[in-house]
């Protein structure tokens, strides 16, 4: 046999156990069991406690409009007026965001602002002592990094912030449920009440995600189809009875405070916190439920920016999967566990080979001068029907989750041929420019600075006027909220110890 024939012949054997490989770890997901929240409407009147809910909403130069989409949403949320806050996390120097939520107030009175300074503010002690306090916060306590108060500029510094300093305020009141959403997401309108129920059984909450912009670009459609695959259906079955590390979504998520406290609250050194802090709350005990009510959200319209997204996703699930695991306390086979977390998106690595050997091994075939041998027959028909059933049931999935956005068939149908087969597999490909910058980025501890993804405000006339807005009840009118007066936009009287001057805008 000719060398290149040996080599391309082994290289096509190799991939091809590879991709049976990754069949398996998705056949170990599926048979995963999901640990669902009962939202029924039987489970909704059985609630006898209504927990305090403190929704943060870190922002960061966002389009006003886009602001005024979410909290449209917002302002339909059904829970008891007096029994949760919503606070927008600016940073002081983003001048036109706080001017821009400032206008927003006029319209949502029940927005609150807590405004981010430097690190170097004396209201960031909370912080700190908070750290000192807590063995668990490992990246104070060890590492290069011990006790760095020069926090990177990101999200999870605005929520570090924002939650101790909510937190000092009801230390004497009562615990509350941590809830914090992206920019763009906009929750179901029982999103609060499905997390009074689930925490009755489980410790960390997570809701689904759809995207609803799906037809607004080919990008957008492609980008839309991996939170099908993933927060759509692979993801529910992580929670596993408890038996699996799990992580959380970066949005739509329920923590109660005193456990986030317990644990240290988020880890500001990774460039997204959102696969760390799941699988520190599953070290510690902490069992996850499953909300099936999905946020809607905004995905990327052109290609360059859902890269520039996704690279940051993929630094962000090298970083939490190297040294976080070991400082945790995670055990060696409980490591390799949340390791198959990251293998469906690493396994598209594969397709770099897996792609143009399988057009030569096929070309060969065709041309009846193949030399594979006829033992890899059975695995490649293997694989091949392994994809077919796992792209059936993907697509079955889809299709269901398609009604959550779009009223119209033909809408519905524009998308699945939109995201077919052929497609797919070349966004797969396309996967591999995110994977290596992403891996680059791990490699130089980048991506610390918050690099954020651009928003066009693309549901604005889904989430007002569209298909979910006609699911909603009518907007709540303004009330006060039990947030301290001092917190901006607050009115009223308040039955919590006001937060200092400098901690809050003024």
């Amino acid at each position: 046999m000719p060398l290149d024939d040996l080599i391309l012949g082994s290289a096509f054997a190799a991939v091809q156990v590879l991709y049976f490989l990754a069949f398996a770890v998705d056949a170990y997901f599926f048979t995963r069991p999901v640990n669902w929240v009962d939202t029924s409407e039987a489970a909704k009147r059985s609630i006898a406690h209504y927990p305090y809910i403190v929704l943060f909403y870190p922002v960061l130069r966002e389009p006003e409009e886009t602001m005024r989409t979410t909290f449209h949403s917002l302002a339909r949320i059904d829970y008891p007026a007096d029994r949760y806050s919503v606070i927008a996390i600016p940073n002081d120097n983003d001048i036109e965001t706080v001017a821009a939520l400032k206008r927003l107030q006029r319209d949502f009175p029940f927005v609150r602002v807590i405004e981010v300074p430097p690190t170097t503010h004396s209201s960031w002690s909370k912080v700190w002592v908070a750290w000192e306090r807590t063995p668990k916060a490992y990246w104070w306590h060890q590492g290069r990094r011990k006790r760095n108060r020069a926090l990177p500029p990101k999200k999870t510094r605005q929520l570090v912030y924002a939650f101790y300093q909510v937190a000092a305020a009801l230390a004497h009141k009562e615990d509350f449920l941590v809830n914090y959403i992206d920019a763009d997401s906009c929750p179901p309108r029982d999103h609060f009440l499905a997390a009074a129920i689930g925490m009755r059984d489980y410790d960390v909450l997570q809701a689904q995600n759809v995207a609803g912009n799906l037809n607004d670009s080919l990008a957008a459609s492609w980008h839309a189809f991996d939170h099908m695959a993933w927060d759509g259906s692979k993801y529910p079955h992580v929670s596993a009875d408890g038996r699996h590390p799990y992580w959380v979504l970066g949005k739509g998520l329920f923590f109660r405070a005193s456990d986030l406290i317990r644990l240290g609250g988020f880890h500001p050194w990774l460039t997204i916190e959102d696969p760390e802090v799941g699988m520190r709350f599953w070290v510690n005990g902490k069992r996850l439920g499953i909300i099936a009510g999905s946020l809607i959200e905004e995905v990327p319209s052109t290609f360059a920016h859902g890269i520039t997204q996704r690279k940051r996703w993929v630094a962000g699930f090298f970083q939490s999967l190297g040294t976080p695991l070991a400082a945790m306390g995670m055990e060696p086979r409980d490591r390799f566990k949340a390791w198959l977390n990251f293998l469906p998106c690493m396994s598209l690595w594969l397709n770099a080979v897996g792609v143009p050997i399988g057009i030569w091994a096929l070309w060969r075939w065709y041309d009846a001068t193949s030399p594979l041998p006829l033992w890899l027959l059975p695995l490649v028909a293997l694989n091949l029907f392994c994809f077919a059933l796992s792209m059936t049931m993907l697509y079955i999935r889809t299709w269901r989750r398609t009604a959550l956005v779009l009223d119209s068939v033909w809408a519905r149908i524009w998308y699945m041929a939109r995201v077919n087969p052929l497609f797919v597999m070349v966004w797969w490909v396309v996967w591999l420019i995110p994977l290596a910058i992403g891996f680059k980025m791990y490699l130089r501890d980048e991506g610390l600075v918050w690099e954020r993804t651009e928003k066009s405000d693309a549901n604005n006339e889904l989430v007002r006027t569209g298909v979910a807005a006609a699911r909603e009840p009518a907007a709540r009118p303004p009330r006060d909220a039990a947030l301290p007066p001092a917190v901006a936009g607050a009115a009223g009287p308040s039955p919590i110890p006001s937060l200092s001057r400098n901690s809050a805008n003024v």
